[in-house]
């Protein structure tokens, strides 16, 4: 690992009003391991490496998968983020997601209404201890033809103007979305999954957010097709070989592949495993030239 191990060297960009680092953190990951300890510490290990940007979501839980449904003491990211880092460095940024919800008399719903898009708001206020949210992305479920989203953007643009919410986002949408939800409130950044192999289909859409001065945030960048499950080992020989050409990963390369399509292009690795997190970290570092990309796509 680099001496100077930093998240600051991939560089930044503004989130509204916020700078961050482009490398960030994502917490779905810190909630299975069953030692909460670890994930306190890979969390306050982050922040010390100098990641300002956490991504999470109070959907984020464990055991059994995102939605907490399992046997066992449920860990929840937004309280395990609490107790890591409460009270929050000034700089830390804490971008949260409001649409999908689990509750135990309907279990998993997708928020429709004003009054659940508040309620999950409200509800990620209390797990994060905060009196506003940083950002907070809209998170769809894609229908094929029409599904406006701009009711449910709508409502959360009314939360901030109540002052719940400090910056919007979008989740898993298409550049319609993006095109209805811009005429209502300022847009900062843009979720998607996206990586190496897989949803290529963003490769459009995304210098378009770089355009609008929209952040694109790919998620799943390491795991690729194996989404939820570890990080994929299925690599191309190309990702094999300037892996070992560079003493790196074939993670690292695919995160630094991540990052070299363009300034507006942010990282979240996520992990529970605190020498994964520095890995992560220094694949922030790791330049690749044109022929590298080129090979690589």
């Amino acid at each position: 690992m680099p001496e100077n191990l930093s998240a600051a060297a991939a560089g930044t960009w503004k989130l509204g009003d916020f700078t961050i680092n482009r490398l960030g953190f994502g917490a779905m990951r810190t909630t299975p391991n069953p030692d909460r300890a670890v994930a306190i510490r890979v969390l306050r290990r982050a922040v010390e490496l100098g990641v300002n940007h956490i991504d999470t979501a109070a959907f984020y839980a464990s055991p059994g998968g995102t939605m907490g449904v399992g046997e066992g003491p449920v860990r929840y990211a937004n309280e395990l983020i609490r107790e890591a880092l409460s009270p929050y460095p000034a700089d830390l940024v804490i971008t949260t997601k409001v649409g999908p919800g689990s509750a135990a008399e309907r279990g998993f719903y997708q928020a429709t209404t004003a009054a659940e898009l508040r309620e999950q708001v409200e509800l990620n206020l209390r797990q994060l201890g905060k009196d506003a949210l940083d950002v907070v992305n809209l998170r769809i479920i894609k229908k094929p033809g029409e599904d406006s989203i701009a009711e449910r953007f709508g409502a959360l643009a009314d939360l901030v103007d109540a002052g719940l919410i400090r910056h919007l986002g979008l989740s898993n949408i298409r550049l319609d979305h993006l095109d209805e939800a811009q005429p209502i409130a300022p847009v900062v950044c843009v979720q998607n999954s996206y990586a190496l192999d897989t949803h290529r289909e963003d490769d459009t859409f995304l210098p378009i957010c770089g355009e609008r001065g929209v952040a694109y945030v790919p998620f799943f960048a390491i795991a690729g097709p194996s989404r939820e499950g570890t990080a994929t080992t299925d690599h191309s020989d190309a990702v094999r070989r300037i892996a070992a050409a560079k003493d790196a990963s074939e993670q690292q390369i695919r995160l630094a592949w991540t990052l070299h399509q363009g300034p507006h292009v942010l990282a979240i690795p996520g992990t529970g495993n605190p020498e994964h997190l520095e890995e992560n970290v220094a694949a922030g570092a790791i330049e690749l030239s044109a022929e590298e990309l080129a090979a690589l796509s």
